[in-house]
């Protein structure tokens, strides 16, 4: 059995010579961070889709079993709502195309204005997609969580199309109110939506952020810990992601998941050891 944990980045300025070797050139960046996590969110290609050669470093700095979970680009999900968007979905395709395995999931984050009466919208775009990858499913829009009628209509379309609904957890986030600047920054722009567990496929994503205190964080993601071990004991496949509103300790904090996984279902595969820092500079010759 395989967990898959990550982060939301692979180069981050406070992992620098604290957790990661510093400096390294971009084209090691991400060889660095596969020593920690076996899986990465592809958040960048949201913005701009990136250049095919650039796509062909990051699979030089994978292996296979390495898995990017890739956003659509803006224009499509958000400025074009899936509809009339074909060219920058190809445009966006081919650019991925040397992830070969490692593209574990194509991640269809929806804006929150995009509700229940768009589900058709959704349904049609799915079908239109290739088969050759998976694709999994973000939405924002608060009905999907509290009327279970929308619930079940995106599930059913999420089902026929073999893609996953993916939850993001953020009620430990706004459990209490913010103590730094970066958890009131987190309270402005991530989305209150109820917590959600349920998988729909063999192959679970979870988003999950906590708080910027170590502590905290693990406490709040247990719930996480019994769901995931559940889902591998039923043969699933599952990818959790772990942020904190700083993400200064996400790379620790994702291996600590791990473990507390691996503690209740021994059999899981472990993850690499780290790289550290670097080797420790060598002592001066001497006389004596």
């Amino acid at each position: 059995m395989r967990l898959h944990v990550g982060c939301a980045m692979w180069t981050h300025a406070p992992w620098r010579g604290r957790l990661l070797p510093h400096p390294l050139p971009p084209d090691e960046r991400l060889r660095a961070y596969a020593t920690w996590c076996n899986a990465v969110e592809g958040n960048t290609t949201f913005y701009a889709t990136p250049s095919r050669s650039t796509v062909e470093t990051w699979a030089r700095q994978t292996d296979p079993g390495f898995r990017f979970v890739v956003k659509l680009p803006k224009p499509i999900t958000h400025e074009r709502r899936l509809m009339g968007a074909d060219e920058d979905l190809h445009a966006f395709l081919d650019a991925i195309e040397p992830l070969g395995p490692r593209a574990h999931a194509l991640w269809i984050q929806l804006p929150g204005s995009f509700g229940p009466a768009d589900t058709g919208v959704l349904a049609a775009f799915l079908g239109r997609l290739p088969r050759a990858y998976r694709y999994a499913v973000e939405v924002r829009h608060r009905a999907f969580f509290d009327d279970p009628r929308a619930a079940r209509l995106l599930e059913r379309v999420l089902s026929g199309a073999g893609a996953e609904w993916v939850p993001f957890d953020t009620t430990v986030l706004f459990r209490s109110p913010p103590t730094s600047d970066a958890e009131r920054d987190a309270w402005s722009k991530k989305p209150r939506v109820p917590l959600r567990t349920a998988a729909l496929t063999d192959r679970p994503i979870v988003r999950y952020i906590g708080r910027d205190d170590p502590e905290r964080t693990a406490e709040g993601w247990r719930h996480w810990v019994d769901a995931v071990a559940g889902w591998l004991r039923e043969g699933r496949s599952p990818t959790v992601f772990v942020h904190t509103p700083d993400n200064a300790d996400a790379l620790t904090l994702a291996r600590r998941f791990h473990d507390d996984v691996r503690a209740e279902v021994p059999g899981v595969e472990p993850l690499p050891e780290p790289v550290s820092r670097g080797p420790a500079p060598e002592e001066p010759l001497t006389l004596f």
